[in-house]
């Protein structure tokens, strides 16, 4: 079932695991963050190497590309701006007492999470602080952002909102939302029974999807801090989420990935395929992409489920998808970036309202515990 995929390119430049992968707004560059304390631009159109971002004192936790400039984030306890023709590093943002996990960049505003137990925005032009989100009882693994315009609510909550919120997960089993304005947590979202390791927000409907280890995803109103419902059927660690046309798409430490509509709860879809725990989640054009501590990437049919495709070659966890054109990228813990062709995979079908099938049934970084033990190519 599935045919096997070949690898277009293999870029093994880099001297440690891979530990993110990101994909500029325009399509025309990668950036990857490694073990090895580097980040690498890469361009889409040939996969040439363009850029060695030399500067961090330990591993790079994750990045970020923008069209002008790259960002990147390390266990080095700083955060640092590159520009993306030159590999300069043009500023440091320093700060953090730990670890930083995750970092976010939208308008002029970056946010980063912590092992120090705090979340920050920083001004992007001055490399300042401006807020810190203090609260939290144990590390912060992720993050998400909704701007003011986003947030539609009754008067009292103008002011509330006039900054955007800020979604945060942590290890203490909760998620909080703070008003970037004030600084102040707006709502703590309490009821996993375990580390919050990934959300996703969907902006029109102000609801943030968490999952944890405790094996549950649950939904939120950030406005009024309601759970909306958990998802139960997971039988292990719920540990990446994927959000797309009103369907929350979980990858688990379980082995499968499962689909649910994001209004009802209901689970409509499982994709078994998997040997290990699954670790990435990509929707694109109508295909589902997964990775795995297999150290396999697949395609799948989002509307069937059905099994299209298995790309193998990587020898050890894959961290991180992207999909550009018809090439597939991935990311593992082996130091490789692999480009991948997807021609031949159906396009998306028209969309339509999301409805009950019945025939259809990093964040956590390797550093937190999603590593896998070393594996044999397949």
């Amino acid at each position: 079932i599935g045919g096997g995929g070949s690898a277009l390119r293999v870029c093994a430049e880099h001297r440690g695991g891979i530990n993110w992968l990101s994909l500029s707004p325009d399509g025309q560059r990668l950036l990857t963050g490694s073990e090895d304390g580097t980040a690498r631009l890469w361009s889409t159109a040939d996969g040439q190497f363009c850029a060695l971002l030399r500067g961090h004192e330990s591993y790079v936790t994750f990045c970020q590309l923008e069209n002008e400039a790259a960002f990147t984030c390390s266990a080095d306890r700083t955060i640092r701006k590159w520009d993306v023709l030159t590999g300069q590093c043009l500023q440091v943002f320093r700060g953090h007492t730990s670890i930083v996990n995750r970092i976010l960049v939208t308008n002029d505003q970056l946010f980063s999470s912590s092992y120090d137990r705090t979340a920050r925005a920083w001004s992007v032009d001055k490399g300042q602080v401006s807020r810190e989100f203090r609260g939290h009882r144990n590390c912060v693994l992720t993050l998400a952002y909704s701007a003011p315009w986003d947030l539609p609510g009754a008067p009292f909550e103008e002011e509330a909102v006039a900054g955007g919120l800020l979604v945060t997960g942590s290890t203490d089993g909760t998620a909080k939302v703070w008003q970037v304005a004030s600084g102040c947590c707006h709502q703590t979202l309490r009821g996993h029974t375990g580390a919050v390791l990934c959300l996703v927000l969907d902006t029109p409907s102000h609801t943030a999807f968490t999952g944890s280890t405790d094996t549950t995803i649950r939904a939120w109103d950030i406005l009024s801090g309601e759970q909306l419902r958990v998802f139960r059927e997971h039988q292990g660690s719920v540990i990446c989420l994927e959000l797309a046309n009103q369907h929350v798409y979980s990858g688990s430490a379980d082995r499968t990935v499962k689909c649910w509509l994001a209004d009802t709860g209901e689970c409509v879809r499982t994709f078994p395929a998997h040997r290990h725990s699954v670790s990435a989640l990509k929707y694109h054009a109508g295909t589902l992409f997964t990775g795995s501590g297999d150290a396999r990437a697949r395609a799948f049919d989002a509307e069937s489920g059905a099994l299209q495709r298995v790309f193998r070659g990587h020898a050890f966890i894959i961290n991180c998808i992207q999909v550009h054109g018809q090439v597939l990228y991935t990311a593992s813990h082996d130091g490789a970036l692999r480009l991948w062709d997807v021609r031949g995979l159906p396009r998306a079908p028209p969309p339509r309202p999301a409805a009950p099938q019945r025939s259809l049934s990093r964040l956590f970084s390797n550093k937190v515990g999603c590593a896998a033990a070393p594996l044999q190519p397949a």
